[in-house]
């Protein structure tokens, strides 16, 4: 059994000499490799001056998280891959209880470990918290987080399979990873290891969050939360994902509820001035169908390997929060 830690760079010098150095105090019973994604810092001389043990691999341009994983962990072997972002410090023993989770569960594909705050190590953190859900319309939430508002980490979640793993700190069986063609590199970033747990499901696996496996994220070390860019991708990845997974008879007018909603959205943000994210959310429709109609190869999971359709909640998370006031996952009833 062989574990590759394969942490992904792009100009984040200075994530790699304040977390690398926690990782490899805390990870002893895997390789680890940095995959430089075409940084034009001073990342690669930081590695070769500082980090002589630490595995590099390189490449000229920028191909995003999921190109860039695709094409790191192609050129890797080993049992497990643990894809983890640069501003990751996992906690001693972060590794074991996944390593054992896996090998007790051989259905399972993904999993995650509970992700915590950084700056507030008692709290969840955005990005994955205790692992992942998405409701009737495609809106993604976690156990500990529900939109902006966090949970204090009391022990009210227990290791459980889940709908998809957070890609911050993501550990994935190799075969099932590339027997599904990895992540999906037109999505670029963003939602894209929620399609890659949904087609991983659909191939009959499952995913899981494991609480006896935790580490702490920063978080927004790329892109922040307010960067349209950001904006962009998530509603146009998450229009795409949809498209993909969905059974083909709720595809249509779940999509068209969603554009609708998504609508409502922009007009919100032009009410409090934010202009930039309005045009970010026209764009991501326009990209969205362009990826129907222009882009011909669709990364998508082959007939033969399509056996289930996996649920998730069939309720409204936005009617949940905003008008029910349920702040947190426990108060959702599935």
């Amino acid at each position: 059994m062989s574990v590759a830690v394969v942490i992904l760079n792009y100009n984040g010098r200075k994530f790699l000499a304040d977390f690398l150095p926690i990782v490899l105090e805390n990870t002893p019973d895997a390789t680890i490799y940095v995959a430089d994604n075409g940084s034009s810092d001073d990342s690669l001389a930081l590695l070769a001056s500082d980090f002589p043990t630490v595995s590099v691999l390189s490449w000229a341009e920028n191909l995003g998280y999921a190109g860039g994983y695709n094409f790191a962990l192609g050129q890797i072997k080993a049992d497990y891959f643990v894809l983890m972002n640069s501003d990751i410090a996992p906690r001693k023993n972060w590794l074991q209880p996944l390593v054992a989770y896996f090998e007790a569960h051989p259905l399972v594909a993904a999993a995650q470990p509970f992700l915590l705050d950084y700056h507030k190590p008692n709290y969840f953190e955005y990005a994955g918290a205790a692992g992942g859900f998405w409701d009737s319309y495609g809106y993604p939430f976690c156990r500990g987080r529900l939109f902006d508002t966090l949970e204090k980490n009391e022990g009210q979640y227990a290791t459980s399979i889940v709908n998809w793993a957070t890609g911050a700190c993501l550990m994935v069986r190799a075969e099932a990873f590339h027997k599904v063609s990895g992540l999906d590199p037109y999505l670029f970033a963003h939602m894209e290891e929620i399609d890659l747990c949904w087609r991983m499901q659909r191939a009959g696996y499952t995913i899981a969050a494991v609480a006896e496996s935790e580490v702490l994220h920063v978080g927004g070390g790329t892109l922040n939360k307010e960067n349209p860019f950001k904006t962009y991708l998530n509603f146009r990845n998450n229009l795409i994902l949809l498209y993909k997974n969905l059974e083909p008879s709720q595809r249509f007018s779940t999509i068209l509820v969603r554009m609708i909603l998504d609508g409502i959205a922009g007009i919100k943000f032009l009410t409090e001035g934010k202009f930039s994210s309005f045009m970010a959310i026209l764009k991501a429709h326009y990209g969205f169908y362009v990826y129907l109609f222009a882009v011909k190869e669709k990364h998508n999971l082959p007939h033969e390997l399509q056996k289930l359709w996996p649920k998730s909640y069939e309720g409204s998370i936005l009617k949940d929060y905003f008008l029910k006031g349920k702040k947190k996952f426990l108060q959702i009833k599935f």
